[in-house]
């Protein structure tokens, strides 16, 4: 998994006229920007998903050819990284110097991270792929800063990131994909109750009806956090 450098801006193309440099095209028409690109990708990857993301439809979103695009952003993949940084900017930054509330600190930071996995689908998808940009690096430092009030000791630091890091991933990958309906749900236990000789404990415990999800990321959460290794 790479950090994200700085740079990597595409080569503006010959021939593009200046008006894309200046506040508005003529016509009264916003004119490109990277905010404005950005913006419009996270917006087509919301709609239509990874596959969706082509050059030319978000050049269309934007009302621009597809080559204007280039004088801001070097390449598709460049625009996946910086969709994926935007959607995990801090909405005010957390609070973390309180050295009592470092449990507190990590799950209203983890539970924010699922939240915005769960609005933005595609994001669980690029995340374990992409390039690490300043938000995400941000939000790592501040969770290693709280387990570290918390007493987690260097040496113990990434095994504590990477256990957490992967079951919200992948709590929320199951919750986006495991989105049966009632009847659904229904028929898949009715079928475990004749067959419940089988599997009688996940047929007792009613395993294909549980839909809290948000409570059993919570109590999740809580056996991590309680397992930590602190000094």
């Amino acid at each position: 998994m790479a950090v994200k450098r700085n740079g990597g801006q595409g080569k503006r193309p010959q021939g593009v006229e200046a008006a894309t440099e200046a506040g508005r095209k003529p016509g009264g028409e916003p004119s490109l920007s990277l905010e404005r690109i950005v913006a419009t990708a996270v917006e087509l990857l919301d709609a239509e998903g990874i596959e969706g993301l082509k050059m030319r439809r978000l050049a269309d979103r934007l009302g621009a050819g597809v080559m204007s695009l280039y004088w801001h952003v070097g390449n598709k993949e460049e625009v996946f990284d910086l969709a994926l940084d935007a959607v995990f900017a801090f909405r005010g930054q957390p609070q973390a110097d309180d050295l009592e509330d470092w449990r507190r600190d990590v799950l209203r930071m983890l539970e924010d991270w699922r939240a915005i996995m769960l609005r933005h689908p595609w994001s669980a998808s690029l995340l374990p792929r992409r390039a690490l940009g300043a938000n995400i690096l941000g939000r790592l430092e501040t969770m290693s800063e709280a387990l570290s009030r918390a007493g987690v000791a260097d040496a113990d630091m990434n095994v504590a990131i990477w256990s957490l890091w992967n079951y919200v991933l992948g709590a929320t990958v199951t919750r986006a994909s495991f989105a049966l309906s009632d009847a659904d749900q229904a028929a898949g236990q009715e079928r475990l109750s004749t067959l419940s000789e089988r599997y009688p404990t996940i047929e007792r415990t009613r395993l294909l009806l549980d839909s809290d999800w948000d409570g059993t990321f919570r109590k999740g959460l809580d056996v991590l956090l309680d397992g930590l290794p602190r000094g």
